[in-house]
């Protein structure tokens, strides 16, 4: 009885001790959990297509070391523009948002997002990653750890009148995300009312707005296709504009982390997760299309030759871009040369 005593004790210590180890080695392994927030609900696109998908690579990669929690449609509070400074103040650890929302704050991610620049999503991503790693990392994005930076394909006008003809835009009151495509719109006569993409339901159902410009892969989400019957796509080789976007973590949070997890991190960063998450977003153009066109939509294609007056048209922005960026001690010109070169680059 006594043996057993002793021996059930012995046991029991080195239970304990083996529990005492387990925990340490726990704590040593440094679990982390990230809040990942933006903007859009979590059947869109890019939640579905981009960010879940990437979420689950980080998870996977780091053997379960480390969770996200997805928290879409502004769950944990705010606006969309705020989001930047979620990230930046560590209030969560990963945003998605645009760096337009908040005007004048990036203005160099603007070259990008200038009329008739862009060829594809995915050759500009990755053009958009160069220019970032050059001119922007360290300034205008210092406050943050960016893990990427993209754009979506081909922005289209989806309104309630058909836009057959550029003097068809006039008066019309169009949503546009960002300044640079609210000058856009103004230049070629329309009246732009700048609003983030989750009030364009509302806004189109209540006709506070004529229309809107988005990239077709997320108006299913936002049911633009029940709301409005006509739809204007543009030919050429560049599209009619598009939007820049940024992934962004708190850079403390970013920093405690261990080695091996920041390479996880590192490794589903930079120009290759660019180059997929603008392939992929505007991989999802076609099937939000065919919604339209399934339901009957009006869908009317400026051809390339006529193109080029809404492309004349829009020259004045350009100019005036480059004289607001000389405001702030950026040379406009030398960014719209360095990124003509980069997207084609490759596009090649």
């Amino acid at each position: 009885m006594k043996y057993h005593s002793i021996r059930n004790l012995v046991l029991a210590g080195a239970l304990t001790a083996l529990g005492a180890i387990t925990a340490a080695g726990s704590a040593f392994a440094q679990d982390v959990t990230l809040r990942l927030h933006q903007f859009l609900p979590p059947q869109a696109n890019v939640p579905k297509l981009v960010l879940d998908p990437w979420a689950d690579k980080i998870e996977k990669e780091s053997g379960g070391r480390i969770k996200i929690e997805r928290y879409p449609a502004m769950q944990l509070g705010g606006t969309p523009p705020q989001l930047y400074d979620q990230a930046k103040d560590g209030i969560v650890d990963i945003v998605w948002t645009l760096p337009g929302s908040t005007p004048g704050r990036f203005p160099s991610t603007e070259v990008f997002e200038l009329p008739f620049m862009m060829t594809n999503a995915e050759a500009t991503s990755r053009a958009y990653w160069d220019l970032f790693e050059k001119e922007m990392k360290d300034t205008e994005f210092k406050d943050t750890h960016v893990l990427g930076v993209w754009v979506h394909g081909p922005g289209v006008l989806h309104t309630k009148s058909p836009i057959t003809k550029l003097e068809d835009l006039k008066g019309m009151k169009v949503r546009a995300p960002t300044r640079i495509i609210n000058a856009l719109l103004g230049q070629l006569g329309a009246t732009p009312v700048g609003m983030p993409v989750p009030q364009i339901t509302e806004a189109l159902s209540k006709g506070v707005i004529d229309g809107c410009v988005i990239p077709w892969e997320v108006t299913p989400a936002l049911k633009v296709p029940e709301l409005v019957s006509n739809h204007t796509e543009f030919g050429g080789d560049r599209a009619f504009y598009t939007t820049t976007f940024v992934l962004a973590m708190n850079k403390a949070k970013y920093d405690a982390l261990p080695d091996d997890l920041k390479k996880v991190l590192d490794d589903n960063s930079g120009q290759e997760f660019a180059a997929f998450a603008g392939k992929t977003q505007a991989g999802a153009d076609a099937p939000s299309r065919k919604i339209a066109v399934d339901r009957g939509n009006n869908i009317i294609e400026i051809s390339a030759e006529d193109t080029e007056t809404w492309k004349k048209a829009a020259e004045p922005v350009y100019a005036q871009w480059i004289e607001e960026m000389k405001a702030k001690n950026i040379d406009g010109q030398k960014l719209i040369d360095e990124a003509h070169a980069l997207i084609e680059k490759y596009s090649k």
